[in-house]
């Protein structure tokens, strides 16, 4: 039988649009709330019209639905898809791999498996990037299975954030420690480790430091690779995000892929306008 296999994500994990617009890939949106309502990730709210609204109401944010889930899993059904590779972000910062995890496991009429990619936005979404184009090259459903579980461990996601304000609201500070980051002008760098739970890999004092520590970072872990695939995500900051694309570009010339697009707006609940965000996934 011909395997049809459909790549089904979160939101969260920031999948480059040029992928996200394919045959073949479900996005479940997460929620972002206000106290006036709620808004469906990217489809009703522009991560710019949080931004404009931050300094009136830090929203919260919450898992997709279990309805939008339910009826996406109906809808792969129903378009002929005979196998289902699901992919979220970090359960260590959500509880979306295990509301997509129980409701695939009540379909057994589908094969389905899931991948926690123990990270978040553009790191997760580098993920599902690569296996979509493997899918796209017929690789078998259980080569794909076997191929994602091991991505986790090839990539990393670095963030240079201004502030820390916003992660703390939204209680996702996780290992990062908040004392004096404002008051000494500290920049941190942050990364998710290999549960998917933030932490500080760096500390920068001032804005061009944390760049730099960012992509030194970077550059660090792809530095003796030939093959790999880079992601860049940003807030407000387009040409800073631009200046430090031209950098790994020099730095680390292997690249076969350079995705490079702004935050999602649920990202930037967390992250603040300024958020810039790298990671590199290894395929040697």
């Amino acid at each position: 039988m011909t395997e049809k296999i459909a790549l089904f994500v979160d939101s969260g994990m920031d999948l480059p649009p040029e992928i996200a617009t394919l045959d073949g890939v479900f996005i479940v949106p997460l929620s972002i709330n206000y106290s006036n309502g709620s808004f469906l990730d990217k489809i009703d709210i522009t991560a710019a019209e949080i931004y404009d609204r931050l300094d009136q109401e830090i929203p919260t944010t919450s898992l997709p639905s279990l309805e939008i889930i339910e009826n996406t899993i109906q809808q792969i059904k129903n378009d002929g898809y005979t196998h289902i590779l699901a992919m979220t972000i970090s359960s260590g910062l959500s509880g979306t791999f295990n509301a997509l995890r129980l409701l695939l496991n009540d379909h057994k009429d589908i094969t389905s498996h899931i991948i926690d990619t123990k990270s978040i936005g553009v790191g997760g979404g580098i993920q599902a990037a690569y296996l979509k184009e493997l899918i796209d090259k017929h690789y078998t459903f259980d080569s794909l299975v076997e191929i994602g579980e091991l991505l986790p461990k090839k990539g990393r996601i670095f963030f240079s954030i201004p502030t820390l304000e916003y992660l703390k609201k939204g209680g996702r500070i996780g290992l990062v420690t908040s004392i004096l980051g404002t008051a000494l002008n500290l920049n941190p760098v942050i990364s998710c480790n290999s549960e998917g739970i933030y932490y500080t890999v760096a500390k920068a004092r001032g804005r061009k430091k944390s760049l730099q520590k960012m992509i030194d970072q970077l550059v660090a872990f792809g530095e003796n690779s030939t093959d790999y695939q880079i992601a860049i995500a940003y807030g407000t900051c387009k040409e800073e995000a631009e200046l430090v694309k031209k950098t790994i570009e020099e730095k680390l010339p292997h690249a076969t892929v350079i995705y490079f697009n702004d935050v999602s707006p649920v990202l930037g609940v967390h992250t603040g306008p300024d958020v810039i965000g790298v990671t590199i996934l290894d395929l040697n």
